[in-house]
């Protein structure tokens, strides 16, 4: 899969781990059902803490963190659009 990153080369998750890949459908999942940012790092910093099924910490590589960091972008996105419909 070819995830898309703001101002960045895309990445690839063919280049990433497993256990790298594991975290994403973790964080994609998260990212959808969160209600801030700071929840969202909770759930990425316990995602690499816990591993591939509890197989332990896994260290995030540039490519993970660039996906890490464009979740968090459109994460922000989400809750500023809730934001403005709550507004309207």
């Amino acid at each position: 899969m070819i995830i898309p990153i703001d101002n960045c080369p895309d990445v690839d998750t063919d280049d990433l781990s497993s256990e790298e890949r594991h975290i994403i459908q973790k964080l994609l999942c998260w990212k959808l059902i969160v209600n801030s940012v700071d929840h969202f790092r909770e759930k990425t910093a316990l995602s690499l803490a816990t591993g591939w099924n509890n197989s332990g910490p896994v260290s995030a590589s540039k490519g993970l963190t660039l996906v890490i960091e464009q979740m968090e972008r459109e994460l922000l996105m989400r809750l500023q659009e809730e934001k403005g419909q709550k507004d309207a």
